[in-house]
């Protein structure tokens, strides 16, 4: 009698770049890798190392490690995938680092994902098992408006504590063509959604009522996004996600999303002034404000996300944003550093103006300034940055925007309260 040979064993790794402690337990699992178990044929076993919460095997022996990164990751992931395959593991990278660099990936890499995991991975894993693994695979770019994705295989987050597991995709691609994202270049210049029904099922599937939606923009096209809100009404969800805030100039929309169970929605303001601004007015004569106020009056949580650095912005922008703030009230404000992330036309631009200060890619993190600003030093777009942070979480920033926020008081509170913490130990001096 002869033992039946052994499954093949895939690990995916998550790297991580810092500990984030008991704020760990508020993270999302990562959805890459999550899209990567599910198109891997049941024949294999699985298995997720999350450096939020696990050490990583690296002495185990696996059939194939694959590593995603996003830029800070970078650096962490390259140190991963060389310590596998210096014990004889191949490794495959993929995420959005490895898509825009994959040259450099390569160098750390078996083989390399370019794009989008689920059209190419199969093949990948068929190539491995048979020896003739190629060094890259480049999904073909997205086109049309149907997204076809498998359904996730929740099981490798046992025994994982996140926020919650219950993470999906409606969507996928962008035609704005923002210069410091890279959306629209690698994953379709238009809004690709998934088939009602299938997004339905789906949530039918889980268990608990949390659900988060991992779209870059659920809202973007709201003719296909309203069929996805009405099959939600009544499941009882209380669900988040991201969203342009120009949704909110509907307001049969704004009232579907709060009636299928939204709680709390992430805009990009990206600027209140200047020529980055989102839309200070709309078509129909709206202002930010009253977009804002109209989601909130709906009864959901309002994250707004504005960035400082863009080249119009000089000193009087920091005062001009807490004045934004103060006047529109949003439930949670975000703000982030301007960063040239590689792939994007603004990391070409400056590249190519010499203003980037170095490409140490553990550091294009959002909160330290890797560029030479056009108005501003580094140093003074920091400090502005850490002080504008500080004072919108002080005690009487938060009392305000919950005053103004009176429904979901302790929500609203709540969120505050986790947020005032990280920004009163922003550094001060970190450039």
């Amino acid at each position: 009698m002869t033992n039946a040979p052994e499954s093949p064993h895939l690990l995916l790794v998550y790297p991580s770049t810092h500990k984030l402690g008991w704020a760990r337990y508020f993270q999302l699992p990562s959805l890459s890798l999550k899209q990567v178990a599910a198109a891997t044929p049941l024949s294999w076993k699985v298995t997720l190392a999350d450096e939020l919460h696990d050490n990583v095997p690296i002495d185990e022996k696996f059939t194939l490690v694959g590593i995603t990164a996003m830029t800070h990751q970078a650096t962490r992931a390259y140190e991963i995938a060389d310590a596998f395959r210096e014990r004889g593991v191949p490794v495959v990278l993929g995420g959005i680092h490895p898509t825009v660099l994959p040259e450099e990936a390569l160098e750390h890499a078996d083989a390399v994902v370019i794009g989008e995991a689920e059209p190419v991975w199969e093949t990948l894993l068929d190539d491995l098992l048979h020896g003739k693994l190629q060094q890259t695979y480049r999904a073909p770019l997205p086109g049309g408006t149907r997204l076809t994705v498998p359904w996730a295989r929740r099981e490798i987050f046992a025994g994982k504590r996140y926020l919650t597991t219950q993470t999906l995709q409606a969507s996928r691609g962008c035609p704005y063509d923002c210069p410091f994202c890279i959306v629209t270049p690698y994953f379709g210049n238009s809004f690709r959604y998934r088939d009602p029904d299938d997004i339905a099922a789906e949530l039918l599937s889980f268990d608990k009522k949390l659900t988060v939606f991992l779209d870059d923009n659920i809202l973007g096209d709201p003719h296909r996004a309203k069929p996805i809100l009405e099959r939600m009404k009544g499941l009882g969800l209380r669900w988040g996600g991201q969203a342009n805030l120009r949704f909110a100039e509907d307001p049969e929309l704004v009232r579907l999303v709060a009636e299928s169970g939204c709680i709390g929605i992430f805009v990009g303001i990206e600027s209140v002034t200047g020529q980055h601004a989102n839309h200070p007015k709309t078509a129909n004569g709206s202002t930010q404000a009253d977009l804002i106020k109209r989601i909130r009056d709906a009864g959901i949580v309002v994250e707004a996300s504005i960035i400082f650095g863009f080249d119009d912005h000089d000193e009087s922008i920091f005062e001009k944003t807490l004045r934004f703030v103060r006047e529109t009230a949003p439930s949670l404000p975000t703000f982030h550093l301007l960063t040239p992330y590689p792939g994007t036309a603004l990391f070409k631009q400056f590249d190519e103006e010499g203003r980037l200060l170095h490409k140490d890619w553990k550091r294009y993190n959002h909160t330290e300034v890797v560029y030479r600003p056009k108005l501003l030093t580094p140093e003074r777009l920091y400090q502005g940055w850490r002080e504008a942070r500080q004072e919108a979480y002080s005690w009487s920033s938060i009392f305000s925007r919950i005053k103004a926020n009176p429904r979901g008081l302790f929500t609203n509170l709540a969120y505050n309260l986790l947020r005032k913490g990280p920004n009163d130990a922003l550094e001060k001096d970190r450039t």
